[in-house]
C-alpha cells in the first residue's frame, strides 16, 4: 500500500514559480500539484492541478524572474486567481487523495524541494491558514534522489539518464516541472523497490 511505502505519508509533487527567490519577499506566480496514485504495487501518475495566482499585495515580481519564466502577468489568458482561493483549492485536493490512501500526512516532493517549501510555509502564513496538509519541515528532493540514481542534480540531464522525455521549451511551467519531476520520482522509487 501506498502508504506503508512511505510511512503513512502521501507524496504530492509540488512545483512553485515564483517572482524572485526570497520567500519573505518575492510573490508566488503559478503552483501546480501532480498527485502520485498505486497501481499494483507500482507508483504512477495521478491527476495534476495548476492555479495561476496574482502576485500578492505588497510582494515583490522582479523583472528577471518574468524574463526567465517567459511570463506576462497580464496575458488575457492567464485567470490568475488570488493566493488563498488557489491554497485553499490544493490543500481540499491534497486532503481528498490522503484520506483515500489512509494517510496521515502529505509529504511535499520537489526538485529542490526546500524551495517550494519555503514559499509554501510563507503563503500559509501570510493567508491565515492554520492546518497545511503537509508535513511542516519532512521533504522529499528529487535533487537528491537523482544524483543518488544518476549522479546528475539538474532536472533536464536526471530525465535523460532516465530516459525520460524533457522539453526545454515547455520547462519552468509549474505544471510541465511538476509533471516531470513526479515521473522522476516514480521512475526512481519504482526501479528501487523492484532491486
Amino acid at each position: 500500500m501506498l502508504k506503508e511505502r512511505f510511512r503513512k505519508f502521501l507524496p504530492v509533487v509540488v512545483d512553485l514559480e515564483t517572482g524572485g527567490f526570497d520567500s519573505k519577499k518575492n510573490a508566488i506566480l503559478e503552483i501546480a500539484i501532480q498527485l502520485i496514485d498505486e497501481e499494483d504495487s507500482i507508483l504512477v501518475l495521478g491527476e495534476s492541478h495548476r492555479f495561476h495566482i496574482e502576485p500578492f499585495e505588497s510582494l515583490i515580481v522582479d523583472n528577471d524572474a518574468l524574463e526567465f519564466l517567459k511570463l506576462d502577468l497580464n496575458h488575457p489568458l492567464r485567470l490568475a486567481v488570488e493566493e488563498n482561493f488557489a491554497l485553499h483549492e490544493i490543500f481540499k485536493i491534497i486532503n481528498k487523495q490522503k484520506n483515500k490512501y489512509e494517510c496521515s500526512r502529505a509529504i511535499l516532493v520537489g526538485h529542490n524541494a526546500f524551495f517550494d517549501h519555503s514559499f509554501l510555509l510563507e503563503a500559509c502564513l501570510r493567508n491565515n491558514i492554520k492546518k497545511s496538509p503537509f508535513h511542516p519541515f519532512s521533504l522529499i528532493d528529487t535533487v537528491s534522489l537523482g544524483v543518488l540514481a544518476t549522479k546528475q542534480t539538474v532536472l533536464a540531464r536526471i530525465c535523460n539518464e532516465l530516459g525520460i522525455s524533457y522539453d526545454n521549451e515547455e520547462a519552468h511551467s509549474a505544471a510541465y516541472d511538476a509533471m516531470v519531476t513526479a515521473k522522476v520520482f516514480c521512475k526512481i522509487i519504482n526501479d528501487f523497490d523492484l532491486n
